[in-house]
């Protein structure tokens, strides 16, 4: 197989792909609106903690890590309904691990969260 030569308008015209994927996301996935609401709160309470360089890079891996094993878990989970659209426990056993992928990311992403908000909540709450 040839490969193509490297052109910038097709690589500009493939983020047209990956943002059409997040629109399905959005629209189709009730937990991607979760998540997403929950990323623009994080955000929004760094800028108003004024969080430090490093807080911010744990934010947003954490947010990106969740957001991204949520594609790769509604991903699998199409690919999983095409290849078998009738009940299948094998099947079942593959859209439970990707489930439990996004809930380990979401588990860590609290946990930052924690690390970076909570002293700044309980010194609130103190007040």
């Amino acid at each position: 197989m040839q490969e193509k030569e490297f052109s910038l308008r097709n690589r500009l015209h493939s983020f047209r792909f990956a943002f059409n994927g997040l629109k399905v996301l959005f629209q189709e996935e009730h937990n991607s609106r979760i998540h997403l609401v929950i990323a623009i709160v994080a955000i929004v309470a760094g800028f108003l903690c004024k969080i430090t360089s490093y807080e911010w890079l744990a934010i947003l891996l954490s947010l990106g890590l969740v957001i991204s094993l949520e594609i790769v878990n509604t991903a699998l989970e199409k690919i999983a309904d095409f290849i078998s659209p009738q009940y299948d426990s094998r099947i079942k056993i593959i859209k439970d691990l990707a489930a439990a992928g996004v809930l380990v990311g979401a588990f860590a992403a609290v946990g930052v969260g924690l690390v970076v908000f909570g002293p700044r909540i309980l010194e609130i709450l103190a007040v």
